[in-house]
């Protein structure tokens, strides 16, 4: 464990000024990202009596084994600084706002030349339009359902209506009149975008100028004798009144804002955030976050802010006007100069104390309270399991510290073909899927099989994090405010600044596989020289857990936590391998048959199968369809024709008994 006194700054070398700090561990990791107004005022806090810190805070600076700095002139550039910091290397130590659940939006896929109205999830796109987020998935299809009779815009997949373009025959919805079934011509691609614009209006709050356009457009048919037509504006009038009936007018003066409430306690917070546009409440979002330092509420306010309004997409359409929250921060005015500079118009931000905005705070504030309590019973068992299964897996497996960061390799292939393999990572038990790489491996003869391929991709990984290393070498005894202006530093590419791939080792090396697979794994970590990493090997036939030079294996509890995290972790490399063979041998099926068509370049092949979609269809088309694709002459759709034709004697074999085609066993997915 590092003393904070042995990487301390010499007295006097620290700035001043306002800037942005990082610290280190001893592998070069970012651990921790702070910004300040004085650079020294701050640090020098850190490195105070240890006693009289707060826990977090004392387990951060021991945990450290450097500290650097960077100085900016003003406090808005160290609000941008840092956030840009905090994203790049995601720091352990610092504040983590994470949803409490996936929360849905509306979304509206503008860049397609047919944009789509869907139900989406996860991070925000470029070129969509968002509206929400909201609590349930089932209240924007139900929202949707009402104004689709009056917007009749399109819903369905890519599949779905390239489908309905080729056969000539729109879904459901376009015969029901909730789609105007651009896929078989009915609107042009202008006319459909002119709908979804409309129904952005709507959603966007111009309610008012809609409703009023139906109700002229309906006396107008009415005066003309258009009387089914003047009925079917009334029915879209009160199917536009019921959705509007569902979102609660809060506001009558058209307030465009978002009201931030917290609860907390010692160790995490919950963040609830009503969104308001247009006077009426267009969403909810809820954020757990820990409490890793002894901060006050403004200090959330002020990472919250900067975390959620500084992943805005580019048009920055989520910020609003004004934020309310419940207590100021110290640099109030530089966060609000920030928010402005990204939204390019003026944000404003303030406590909110009297009022209508007043009571919508409080309401947000008891739901802040009430998500926090939910968070507490759901999450305790889960916390309180992994931290026991990783103390088991520590005592069953006799290791030096606690697994806290676990790969897992296994291996997936067909008889030798598409051979690929998977590392997944787990930190602190739960998967950290940002970290997952994927290795494609080549069959090279008679002695090949799991047992070579796990030595191989574990030679592979640990190679490659023992080049790093090397390259990414730093002086331990450097100058801090040197180190600052290095750009190369361990686990750090020197090229693009951000974390290389494998650049930290594991607390514990499982494979998927018995003695064998582990003695392979063994052999090439002593190959290398790397000691300090524990290996255990998960065999499915009993779940037995093999470990290095071990004559037997170690039997683990059936209702052993350490036993299901291992499962678990198993499980995951396993999945995440299949899946990469899956898509290999996909692709590989798909092109291999025409791979040796003489004169088909891969041009022509791409636009074979974007024209007929599979080689199924291919090989059931005709020369004079085949022709029908630009670039492809008589000569080459003969060649083709002919190269998939399917000989006599290649029918597949079938069951005599009940004439079912029978499957080639060989073709099933095996893994190690």
């Amino acid at each position: 464990m590092p003393d904070p006194s042995s990487y301390r700054p010499a007295p006097g070398t620290i700035p001043v000024g306002p800037g942005v700090y990082k610290f280190r561990d001893e592998r070069g990791r970012v651990i921790y990202v702070g910004k300040a107004k004085s650079l020294r005022q701050r640090l020098n806090s850190y490195f105070a009596d240890i006693a009289g810190l707060h826990q977090r805070t004392r387990q951060m600076v021991t945990t450290a084994a450097s500290v650097e700095w960077t100085v900016v002139r003003t406090e808005v550039e160290a609000l941008q600084l840092e956030y840009t910091w905090i994203k790049e290397f995601d720091p352990r130590f610092n504040v983590r706002y994470r949803d409490d659940k996936s929360y849905p939006s509306l979304a509206v896929t503008l860049y397609e030349e047919f944009p789509r109205l869907q139900v989406m999830r996860g991070p925000k796109r470029k070129g969509v339009r968002y509206f929400g987020p909201y609590s349930h998935a089932w209240a924007i299809r139900e929202t949707l359902d009402l104004l689709l009779r009056v917007f009749p815009a399109r819903t369905c997949s890519a599949g779905v209506f390239k489908r309905a373009g080729q056969v000539g025959r729109p879904c459901l919805l376009g015969y029901i009149g909730k789609c105007s079934a651009p896929c078989v011509g009915r609107v042009t691609a202008e006319e459909h975008r002119d709908i979804v614009l409309d129904f952005c209006d709507f959603m966007a709050g111009k309610t008012d100028l809609m409703m009023k356009r139906l109700e002229r457009r309906m006396v107008e048919a009415s005066e003309n004798l258009e009387f089914e037509l003047a009925a079917r504006m009334r029915d879209d009038l009160e199917a536009l009144r019921r959705a509007m009936e569902k979102q609660a007018v809060v506001f009558g003066d058209g307030t465009d804002a978002d009201v931030v409430a917290f609860a907390e306690d010692d160790l995490e917070a919950a963040v609830q955030v009503f969104h308001v546009r247009g006077g009426r409440v267009r969403g909810q979002r809820g954020w757990i976050v820990d409490r890793l330092d002894d901060m006050s509420t403004g200090d959330l306010v002020e990472q919250f802010i900067t975390q959620v309004y500084g992943g805005e997409d580019e048009e920055s359409s989520g910020i609003p006007r004004e934020v309310l929250v419940p207590v100021l921060p110290d640099d109030a005015d530089a966060l609000s100069e920030w928010l402005s500079g990204l939204r390019g118009s003026r944000v404003s931000l303030r406590v909110p104390q009297r009022g209508d905005k007043r009571a919508l705070a409080e309401t947000v504030a008891r739901n802040a309270a009430q998500a926090l309590n939910q968070h507490k019973l759901k999450r305790a068992s889960d916390l309180t399991a992994r931290s026991r299964a990783l103390d088991e897996l520590q005592t069953a497996l006799d290791l030096r510290v606690a697994p806290l960061r676990i790969e897992c390799f296994d291996i997936s292939h067909v008889q030798g073909t598409n051979v690929v393999a998977s590392m997944v990572v787990f930190e602190d038990g739960l998967a950290r899927k940002s970290e997952y790489r994927r290795f494609a491996l080549r069959y090279t003869g008679e002695g090949s099989g799991d047992v070579t391929w796990i030595a191989e991709v574990v030679r592979r990984r640990f190679a490659r994090y023992l080049d790093e290393q090397v390259e990414t070498g730093a002086d331990a005894d450097s100058d801090p405010a040197a180190e600052a202006a290095e750009t190369t530093r361990p686990g750090i590419d020197p090229t693009t600044g951000r974390p290389r791939k494998f650049s930290y080792p594991p607390n514990l090396l499982v494979v998927d596989g018995g003695a064998p697979q582990v003695a392979a794994a063994q052999a090439v970590l002593t190959e290398l020289g790397i000691d300090d990493v524990a290996l255990a090997g998960l065999a499915k036939r009993l779940e037995e857990v093999w470990l290095p030079d071990q004559e037997y294996p170690a039997i683990l509890p059936r209702t052993s936590e350490a036993l299901y995290l291992l499962q678990r972790v198993r499980d995951e490399a396993h999945r995440f391998a299949i899946t990469y063979h899956r898509q290999k041998r996909s692709k590989a099926m798909t092109t291999s048959a025409l791979d040796d068509i003489p004169s088909l370049g891969e041009t022509r092949r791409k636009a074979l199968l974007r024209q007929f979609g599979s080689i199924k269809r291919l090989r059931a088309a005709s020369v004079e369809d085949v022709m029908q694709v630009p670039g492809v002459g008589r000569h080459t759709a003969e060649a083709v024709v002919a190269a998939l034709a399917v000989p006599t004697d290649a029918a597949p074999a079938v069951n005599v008994t009940t004439g079912e085609v029978l499957q080639d066993d060989a073709m099933r997915p095996t893994h190690g």
